[in-house]
């Protein structure tokens, strides 16, 4: 089927807007699934630091002392394989969302999206309606204009502090953090972080907005290599849409040779990124669903039938059935359960203590004054819990050997102690020169809480 637009009618409306975008206030299903997402991740985001966790926060990413604490658990360099595992995890769950609902992340949960539309929230509260905003931008600079420009970049400034403030908790104390805010005590370094994330909080969703989704995000590039003909997109009907063009509530459009689309605008108007989504799929849609809320509006208010456009795929708009179990959905769903599963095995498995054997290879024995072959030992053991613990230590694959080791070694939350031992044999007992041992490290708190190291007792 064939439609009747004009090539020029092409150039003049060009794919996106040109100059600033003034995005208009729109209310419906999909904005209000969004708002209410917004807030609660916001909410998220900002309260996780302030949970408590056994006497300590919940959640402290600790740089300084290269410790990441989460929920009674310490992570510490040699742990941060797992964060390779979650960024794994991260990419398939995304890629999997994307190849199922297209770019829903970005239109729902993106932080750039969200604090953007939070943003225009003020702008609207602030300087009023899509239309009063282009008028006031327009208007010469008066008392009124002043006032409330004034206005909206303070409250602007005091989200992005208080946006910055909130992800500093996550890396320094929160109490701390915020007392010495009121004390005026940060300092240099906690107050230089502090104002650049403020900067990039106010810079991004103040004056970027699109432009970080449009030019500066990757993701929005390379999106579609992982749709294919099944993937939910924002679409606009244009069989049923066109020919677009104006017409009386109570005419018949039908007869006028018009289709069901009056040419509102209003698609545009409210859309973040400023396309129209009549020209067609687009990589700056970020399937927010604005349009589809103005345009089912517009469609109650001409009486006719919604969905002019929705949330719809390739093979639904041609007729054919969309399949659920497709390869590449399987796939990417199949490799994030297989690293969510490894992440949790991981995690399962992992033990709240590490340690190492370090042998001097100078001098690995020696004999004692009592004829008896000794061997000295390092052991490296470190407290991955929060608590400060105290630990033993024995040893196994010698008979009548003796260990010469601190009774109790105790060793503070997160830190690593060298604790020297010695084993003594007679080597006229031993057979071989090198007979294999086995360490155990126990905690006295706990005694699920223990690691066990292999080596050797060398003798002459």
């Amino acid at each position: 089927m064939k439609f009747d637009i004009k090539e020029e009618d092409m150039i003049i409306k060009p794919y996106k807007q040109e100059g600033p975008i003034y995005i208009r206030e729109q209310k419906g299903f999909f904005q209000k699934i969004r708002r209410y997402l917004g807030w609660i991740l916001m909410f998220v985001f900002v309260a996780i630091p302030w949970i408590p966790y056994k006497g300590q926060q919940a959640v402290l990413l600790d740089v300084a002392s290269q410790q990441f604490r989460i929920f009674g658990q310490t992570f510490l360099p040699h742990d941060f394989m797992i964060l390779a595992w979650v960024f794994m995890a991260g990419a398939f769950g995304l890629f999997f969302i994307t190849n199922w609902l297209g770019r829903v992340w970005c239109g729902y949960t993106c932080p750039q999206t969200i604090w953007m539309l939070m943003f225009t929230w003020v702008e609207h509260k602030v300087e009023g309606t899509r239309n009063q905003r282009i008028k006031l931008d327009k208007s010469d600079w008066n008392m009124q204009k002043t006032t409330k420009k004034v206005a909206k970049h303070l409250i602007w400034l005091v989200i992005s502090v208080f946006t910055a403030t909130s992800f500093m908790a996550y890396f320094v104390p929160a109490k701390t953090l915020y007392i010495e805010m009121f004390t005026l005590e940060w300092s240099g370094l906690v107050s230089f972080w502090v104002f650049l994330f403020a900067f990039c909080t106010y810079g991004n969703a103040g004056f970027l907005r699109e432009k970080m989704c449009t030019v500066a995000c990757p993701y929005s590039r390379f999106q579609s290599v992982m749709f294919d003909k099944d993937t939910l997109v924002v679409a606009y009907d244009a069989i049923r849409g066109e020919n677009r063009g104006r017409r009386k509530r109570k005419s018949d459009h039908k007869a006028q040779g018009l289709g069901d689309c009056v040419d509102c605008n209003l698609c545009v108007e409210v859309c973040p990124a400023g396309i129209d989504i009549r020209n067609g799929l687009q990589y700056e849609c970020i399937n927010c669903g604005l349009c589809i809320d103005a345009c089912d509006d517009t469609m109650n208010k001409f009486g006719y039938a919604k969905g002019l456009i929705k949330y719809t795929s390739e093979n639904q708009t041609a007729g054919k059935k969309s399949s659920p179990f497709r390869l590449k959905l399987v796939g990417y769903a199949a490799l994030f359960g297989l690293i969510i599963v490894t992440m949790a095995i991981w995690a399962f498995n992992r033990t709240p203590i590490e340690a190492s054997v370090i042998r001097d290879r100078n001098a690995l024995y020696r004999v004692n004054y009592e004829g008896l072959v000794e061997n000295p030992y390092t052991l490296s053991v470190i407290n991955k819990t929060q608590q400060t613990m105290h630990y033993r230590v024995s040893f196994s694959g010698i008979n009548n050997a003796k260990l010469t080791a601190p009774e109790r070694i105790e060793i503070q939350a997160g830190k690593m102690l060298l604790v020297p031992v010695t084993i003594a044999a007679d080597g006229y007992d031993l057979k071989g020169k090198r007979i294999p041992i086995t360490f155990t490290i126990s905690a006295n708190e706990d005694s699920s809480i223990s690691i066990t190291k292999e080596s050797y007792f060398y003798k002459n």
